[in-house]
């Protein structure tokens, strides 16, 4: 008779166990959804995240340096991806610029995007102060670990509204390489720490 409680007792245990491992599985992959549904739908830099799936690189292909001779940018490349709320990070300090390593590496296929302070406290000057100063035709250059430089052209400039979607911003679909440049500008709203504007600078690699 014993024998038959302790059996009983030791299979209720194990179901048991089956039942919570099975629940936090569960809970586990909602998570898992509810993350990826998170990053889809809150903006970086008041625009759209469009996640490119991870990829072996070659490190000697990170990028560096961003050079700009028209605006006299030379400026080291940090490598940030999203906040915890989501939005695309920004560099630490006014004179560096951030590329967004969720996204493609500058002179491969896709939309690689870096981002560059304006306007900065106390007028100290920032990386991406005179961007708007650049125009069709002007030569962006990006420096990788090896020593090799990408050049990309400057094709378009657009000025868009905080809340804008982004799609043409961080997802391209046409099979080329491409470097979008994104500052802020516009009026400085004190309450929410914010430009009113987002300014974007798009270029195509340098066939």
């Amino acid at each position: 008779m014993q024998s038959k409680i302790s059996l009983k007792l030791s299979l209720s245990i194990i179901g048991g166990i089956i039942i919570i491992f099975s629940l936090i599985v569960i809970l586990f992959i909602q998570n898992n959804n509810a993350q990826q549904n998170l990053i889809a739908i809150i903006p970086p830099v008041a625009y759209t995240v469009h996640v490119v799936p991870p990829q072996e690189f070659s490190s000697s292909t990170l990028p560096v340096r961003l050079l700009i001779p028209k605006i006299k940018v030379d400026a080291a490349v940090e490598y940030l991806g999203l906040t915890s709320s989501g939005a695309m990070d920004v560099p630490k300090g006014p004179s560096d610029v951030a590329w967004f390593d969720l996204g493609p590496r500058p002179g491969e296929i896709g939309d690689a995007v870096i981002a560059g302070h304006y306007g900065w406290k106390d007028n100290i000057p920032a990386s991406f102060d005179n961007l708007s100063k650049l125009k069709i035709g002007d030569e962006i250059y990006v420096e990788d670990y090896s020593g090799a430089t990408t050049t990309f052209i400057v094709k378009e400039i657009g000025n868009f509204d905080k809340n804008a979607d982004s799609a043409n911003v961080f997802d391209s679909s046409d099979g080329k390489a491409h470097l979008n440049l994104v500052t802020c500008e516009g009026i400085w709203n004190a309450a929410e720490k914010s430009y009113s504007d987002r300014l974007v600078v798009f270029t195509d690699e340098e066939i």
